[in-house]
């Protein structure tokens, strides 16, 4: 019913800045929140931020507070993530991920559907 497509991976140097966006498609017509995760190879999958509808309240794993940033556009039904300042153990698959409401959640068993996930590469 509801596909997300995540873009903006790649490499960069460590201090460098990446966008990452998540653009859903199908039937979004009802309220939802957005959340990012991140997967390193041989870890588990980790929350890093989570935005409710309404862009007004939003969530931080304290590994990225600081550095990045969500933001989510429900004109252009697409969710950021402003990454700065990045650092090689920020190096991970990247996800985006839908959940059916008005508020935010951590736990990923909360969110319905996700993304194929785009790969982000911090060098030293």
């Amino acid at each position: 019913q509801v596909q997300l497509v995540e873009s903006g991976g790649g490499l960069v140097q460590a201090g460098g800045s990446l966008r990452l966006s998540c653009a859903p498609s199908g039937r979004t017509f009802t309220t939802y929140a957005m959340g990012w995760f991140r997967q390193a190879p041989g870890n588990e999958r980790e929350f890093v931020s989570t935005i409710n509808w309404s862009g007004s309240d939003t969530d931080y794993a304290d590994s990225v507070k600081g550095r990045f940033t969500i933001s989510r556009d429900n004109v252009k039904n697409t969710v950021y993530l402003q990454m700065n300042s990045l650092k090689p153990e920020d190096t991970a698959v990247y996800y985006c991920a839908l959940a059916w409401g008005s508020r935010w959640y951590q736990d990923p068993a909360k969110y319905s559907y996700w993304g194929q996930g785009t790969q982000v590469t911090v060098s030293s």
